[in-house]
């Protein structure tokens, strides 16, 4: 290896500089000084060096924008300050309710200012730095746990790989949103067609897509960008007052942020940042979802605080539903986890919201009767944003003759076993348990997911696979599974077999709650693994506790227990549990799974959801009711405290209303929580 001297470090440094700042000019002001033949000559003379003089190579050299070698997986990473979610608004009725619950909780009654911006419908990242370097990009994730994403993300041109200017902080985590151009959506789906290559379906795909590539050229060769609009931490702390400050600082460290930011003043000032931005949405180069709407000072920002998973002091503006009608052709059933069967709905393939719909689920015999659906029928398909997409409406003056009427079956479609009604009729369940090879699938998909074992790489596809070929016939046997068996799969090389064996092995050590919670018990959320694992430490006084035990929990009502119960006077489960044990799957018993005291506003309640929503679905709802410590069940007897009721609830609604249980609307649970 030659020596390095004085003169090769030094031009090597300036190269380095050179190539940053005509990245920042190209990427980020959108003014290039140079042509892209210029550049890249420079960049050839970069890479000449790094090959002549390896001890030379700077980690965050432009180099690094084509690519390096591919990764065997991504590897999790903790963020520092969890990347949140935000709580939505459908209408100016519900922003509105948002300004009160700010002022009423900062004991004013003036408007305040509110930072406006465009929600990108992209991919969530943090991106750290450590003394204006980069260190380390990972996407959103859980919101606590992402994935390694940095070598892909050195490859997007506006992702500065080291700060500009002296006074670069020695720590900065800022969070941004990754997508893709509408143009360079178009070229890139052409040129996939022209050589036979995936077509993605929507801008937010592609840039998804693109960036979880194990082989970073390939998210090189992808036309992605990049807007940062927050900070996790910076250290040390700077003077700023406001949130549209930080990002006029970040901006002159050499981020990208958006050109349509404002601050107005009053919710009135929201809702008309709202209506303009609405009316350019279709001229704007990228796809937006909706308007995210900050409090702008931080001080403020600080006295509102958290609750849930989302920030008080900001709301998301989301834009209205897309409708547009298509055929029902057929109706399947399909077998969930539980032994619950769903009728899903085979559509006429349609374009709505920024995705191809061609499967909606009819949830229950009540959602069929209500909406009067036949196969055959023309309908109304409805989605907002990520909301999942529901059938609204029949056009029943189209209907053909020939429609049929919906049939459900007697019997499992899965293993034949005759199927049991619900008290209320509306559900419909396959009592085999995990001998119905449905069941099976789900409730190992269940258990490998990340809220209990988190078995990365074991995705739905690969669990019917092994099912399907016999290696898995029950939980247990996922610790049997080696190298040479999963690979002989088809798709499964032997990189991926031994990473996914090691996961495997990985998920051995795991905690009480995300075990209780990986088993599957009905009604037995995150929450109450929680209050479970709190209350009786280990899993034999679980197992062994009454009826009366589990009823003085305090989120556990009379439905949880009974299936508590249920469950563990099965021997088959009791033998799971010990199996598993077996197998070397453990936990620390001494630990405590504690909750912060402003999370749990609604503990000790029961709520039920019936109907359609339209802000989220039934299980985003679930998952922040349980957060704040209620237990969602799924039937209304006297110890529901809230109904929550969507447009055209069924029979719920009438028992609640004989019982006297509190009604809350969808318009109004925004406010509630």
């Amino acid at each position: 290896m030659p020596p390095v001297s004085e003169e090769v470090i030094k031009q090597y440094k300036s190269l380095i500089s050179e190539l940053n700042s005509h990245n920042h000019h190209y990427h980020v002001l959108d003014d290039p000084k140079i042509s892209d033949a210029e550049y890249d000559l420079l960049l050839r003379d970069l890479i000449k060096l790094e090959q002549q003089y390896p001890s030379i190579f700077d980690i965050n050299s432009p180099s690094q924008r084509v690519g390096a070698p591919p990764l065997e997986a991504f590897e999790q990473i903790e963020h520092i300050v969890p990347m949140l979610s935000l709580d939505n608004a459908f209408n100016d009725v519900e922003l509105q309710n948002f300004e009160t619950r700010v002022l009423d909780r900062l004991k004013i009654s003036t408007p305040i200012e509110y930072a406006c911006e465009p929600k990108l419908d992209g991919v969530a990242v943090s991106l750290r730095y450590s003394n204006g370097e980069l260190k380390s990009a990972v996407t959103r994730g859980d919101g606590s746990f992402g994935e390694d994403v940095t070598v892909n993300v050195k490859t997007i041109g506006s992702v500065p790989l080291r700060l500009i200017g002296d006074e670069v902080p020695e720590f900065l985590d800022v969070r941004g949103e990754i997508f893709m151009s509408k143009v360079a959506f178009k070229t890139l789906n052409e040129k996939a067609a022209q050589t036979g290559e995936k077509i993605f379906v929507n801008p937010r795909n592609a840039a998804a897509g693109s960036l979880r590539q194990l082989d970073s050229k390939v998210t090189a060769s992808r036309p992605l960008d990049i807007r940062i609009y927050s900070v996790g931490k910076i250290s040390p702390s700077v003077a700023l007052e406001t949130h549209s400050s930080m990002l006029n600082l970040l901006s002159r460290f050499g981020f990208k942020v958006s050109r349509k930011i404002k601050v107005v003043k009053g919710i009135e000032g929201c809702i008309s940042y709202y209506e303009s931005l609405a009316n350019e949405r279709n001229k704007l180069p990228y796809d937006i979802d909706g308007i995210v709407f900050k409090v702008n000072n931080f001080e403020l920002q600080e006295q509102l605080g958290f609750v849930s998973k989302a920030p008080r002091w900001a709301i998301a503006r989301k834009f209205p539903a897309e409708e547009i009608s298509t055929i029902l052709k057929d109706v399947e059933f399909q077998v969930g986890r539980t032994g619950a069967v769903t009728p899903v709905g085979r559509l006429e393939p349609v374009f709505v919201g920024g995705v191809t719909i061609s499967n909606v689920s009819l949830h229950n015999r009540d959602e069929i009767e209500r909406l009067q659906i036949r196969i055959g029928d023309t309908v109304i398909v409805k989605r907002a944003g990520d909301v999942i997409p529901q059938i609204v409406k029949v056009v029943t003056s189209k209907r053909d003759e020939k429609a049929q009427l919906i049939k459900f079956p007697r019997y499992c479609p899965v293993c034949n076993s005759e199927l049991e009604v619900s008290s209320s009729q509306a559900i419909i369940r396959c009592i085999a348990g995990v001998s119905c090879e449905a069941q099976l699938k789900e409730s190992i998909k269940h258990y490998a997911s990340r809220k209990a074992l988190n078995i990365d790489g074991l995705g739905s596809s690969l669990v019917d696979n092994l099912v399907d070929k016999g290696m898995l016939t029950s939980i247990v046997d996922l610790y049997d599974l080696d190298v040479n068996s999963i690979s002989s799969l088809e798709g499964m090389g032997q990189r991926s077999s031994q990473n996914l064996v090691s996961a495997i092995e990985k998920s051995k050590s795991t905690t009480l709650p995300k075990f209780l919670y990986g088993l599957g018990i009905r009604e037995v959320g995150e929450a109450t693994a929680k209050s479970l694992a709190n209350e009786f430490v280990n899993i034999d006084k679980i197992m062994t506790a009454t009826i009366e035990e589990y009823l003085c929990v305090h989120d556990i009502g009379d439905v949880t227990a009974e299936n508590i119960v249920s469950f563990f006077d099965r021997i088959s489960n009791r033998k799971l549990i010990n199996q598993l044990q077996a197998k070397g799957v453990r936990w620390d018993e001494n630990q405590r799974y504690n909750y912060s005291s402003d999370n749990l506003t609604l503990v000790g309640q029961v709520w039920v959801i019936t109907g359609s929503l339209d802000s989220m679905t039934r299980s985003e709802l679930s998952d922040k009711l349980e957060a704040l410590g209620a237990k969602v069940g799924s039937s209304v007897s006297k110890n529901v405290d809230i109904l929550v009721v969507g447009s055209n609830p069924g029979s719920k609604l009438k028992k609640a209303e004989t019982l006297g249980i509190r009604v809350v609307s969808e318009n109004e649970l925004s406010e509630f929580l």
